[in-house]
């Protein structure tokens, strides 16, 4: 595990004006609120709290897709500035998985494109190097090569995600965001792309940021667990010892409403 974090959150707060209020005193809410995280390669960090409460804003400042409203976002420990050249050496850096492969995919671009695309957005190898890596992905997520020429809308859901997880791959980052990608996915199938997420994490040696209202699923997947409440990070530690020993009434709620064999 890297002893430099490659994504650190330093007291970040991101403020969205509402449309509501009075003309010119808008109403603002404050969807993140002072938070400190970091990921390192090698691990998997997840983010758990109730819809709203901003994980997905989250994301997307880890991702340089939301400018903060204040605090300081560092990768590999310098600074990062939203500029042209930083979000190309982010893109390389960062991949997201979406929460629904249906829409994270173009509808009419074939899988192969698909794949195809980071590679020419970013200049990388030649036509045949592209052809090579492409197949060598969907190996990488277990996909017959068949499928590199169909269309989303005629493979399974999870087939559309485990697609969406290579195309993550294709430039070889050192973190994957993945902002609920099981939600849109059937039971049967959750499990085995929860699965191949750790197993490329412990493969390739990636850093995983995991992100969920569902407690349970971010305890099978993740090595520390960050619990978020009303835009804040209200407990985090080790994702074993926080649920066997949770210290705030929020954490202690989630874990009360989890469903229960016994």
């Amino acid at each position: 595990m890297s002893t430099t974090p490659v994504i650190q959150l330093e007291d970040v707060h991101v403020i969205h004006k509402a449309r509501t209020g009075k003309l010119f005193r808008p109403d603002r809410v404050h969807a993140v609120n002072g938070v400190t995280a970091s990921v390192s390669k090698g691990e998997t960090l997840g983010l758990v709290g109730e819809s709203g409460c901003g994980k997905s804003t989250l994301a997307r400042v880890m991702v340089g897709l939301q400018p903060v409203t204040s605090g300081t976002v560092r990768y590999f420990g310098e600074e990062m500035k939203l500029n042209a050249d930083g979000r190309k050496k982010l893109g390389r850096a960062v991949s997201v998985v979406f929460q629904d492969p249906a829409t994270a995919l173009n509808p009419r671009m074939l899988v192969r494109d698909a794949l195809l695309d980071p590679f020419k957005v970013h200049g990388v190898g030649t036509p045949k190097e592209r052809e090579q890596r492409v197949k060598k992905l969907l190996d990488l997520v277990g996909l017959p090569q068949s499928a590199l020429d169909v269309l989303p809308r005629q493979i399974s859901g999870g087939q559309r995600q485990r697609v969406a997880i290579a195309r993550a791959l294709a430039l070889e980052p050192d973190v994957i965001i993945a902002d609920e990608p099981t939600s849109a996915l059937d039971v049967s199938v959750r499990a085995q792309v929860l699965n191949l997420l750790t197993d490329l994490k412990d493969e390739l040696g990636l850093g995983l940021v995991f992100i969920s209202h569902d407690i349970n699923t971010v305890r099978f997947i993740s090595d520390r667990m960050a619990v978020m409440l009303a835009g804040q990070i209200v407990e985090t530690g080790p994702a074993d010892e926080i649920f066997a020993n949770p210290q705030h009434a929020y954490t202690r709620t989630l874990l009360g409403a989890v469903p229960s064999l016994l």
